[in-house]
């Protein structure tokens, strides 16, 4: 555990430590991380779980990553929201106590740069008092400095793995870890509270990949960190590959939190469709977001990244009623308020 505890307290793991605290794991040491890790977060943010309101806009995609059930080559059932559905998501949203919108889809060619400023000032004229942030792929710097200005707090664009020959085995040659990286620099660079993260499980991954995303993301900190499992889609050269591992998944949510002790971790809706009680599991392994779904009924079932995607109970806007209970029953709270990034003095992060 003195690995653990040097991460804990700041160090910089050597390649060597993260391959023994990543391959000598077992239930034991897991259950100790995810109470150090628990502690670590009610340390900096109480018992506070915040809530996120995910509007899935577009599942329209120029890109064909071979893990994702909405990539370009897939049969997926198109559609696109309308500014007017979209600011009906929030208006929803907004009575049921959500402070931030989560405005996610797809690298959507007809939702231009200026179509996309657009839909961020009309949300953040009505609901100024919300926070937004924005998941919809690589930009240019240009366009997500005109996001910036428009109103856009946060982005979510997860890096999906920091080894390059790994990320070349999961898209198409037209798409780069350089591009990504690139991306997120841009981002942080502008202001955003910036969200990376990674899948765990993919196909050909090894624990060389997950040691390369844990010292990028030591290096990067970025605020906001997105890990949950992989989980094929029958329509993606992926289909037949194995799920990513729960377990495992949670002890890096655990070992993220003690990395950086100020991040926002969302327990991700991958990891509650994996699991039954993967949502709370999250909660206890660190993590301190969820993003329940407020796009319309009628288009959740098309936004299929992987098969099987969960979008009712605890998943579902409506149902916050539902979540605040679970919530409530390990001991934490959900609140509606914006729920931003935190830092403290003196602690490093």
């Amino acid at each position: 555990m003195a690995l653990i505890d040097a991460l804990e307290q700041g160090a910089k793991l050597t390649r060597e430590e993260w391959r023994h605290v990543l391959t000598k794991r077992n239930k034991e040491i897991a259950d100790v991380v995810f109470q150090k890790a628990s502690a670590v977060r009610d340390h900096v943010y109480g018992k506070k779980i915040y809530i996120r309101g995910l509007i899935e806009f577009t599942n329209y995609c120029k890109n064909d990553c071979y893990y994702c059930g909405i990539r370009r080559s897939a049969g997926a059932s198109r559609y696109r929201l309308s500014k007017e559905e979209i600011l009906s998501c929030c208006e929803s949203g907004y009575a049921y106590g959500f402070r931030t919108f989560v405005l996610q889809g797809g690298e959507d060619p007809y939702f231009t740069e200026d179509r996309i400023e657009d839909l961020i000032r009309a949300v953040k004229s009505e609901f100024p008092d919300c926070a937004l942030t924005l998941s919809v792929g690589e930009k240019s710097e240009k366009a997500y400095r005109k996001f910036r200005e428009a109103g856009a707090d946060r982005y979510l664009l997860r890096h999906e793995t920091a080894n390059r020959e790994h990320y070349k085995r999961l898209h198409p040659s037209a798409q780069t870890l350089e591009h990504r990286m690139s991306c997120l620099a841009a981002l942080k660079r502008l202001g955003f509270q910036t969200g990376a993260g990674f899948m765990v499980g993919s196909p050909y991954q090894t624990t060389e990949c997950f040691i390369d995303d844990l010292q990028f993301l030591q290096e990067f900190r970025p605020e906001m960190v997105g890990i949950g499992p992989f989980i094929p889609h029958h329509d993606t050269p992926f289909a037949g590959e194995e799920a990513g591992s729960v377990e495992l998944t949670l002890y890096l949510l655990a070992l993220v939190r003690l990395m950086l002790p100020c991040v926002l971790l969302p327990a991700t809706t991958a990891l509650g469709t994996a699991s039954e009680n993967g949502t709370m599991k999250g909660i206890l392994a660190g993590a301190n977001v969820v993003m329940p779904n407020l796009s319309p009924q009628n288009v959740r079932g098309k936004y299929l990244l992987y098969d099987n995607k969960r979008n009712t109970g605890l998943e579902a806007g409506e149902s916050l009623a539902l979540l605040k209970e679970a919530v409530s029953t390990i001991g934490y709270e959900v609140v509606t308020d914006r729920g931003d990034y935190q830092s403290l003095k003196g602690k490093k992060n």
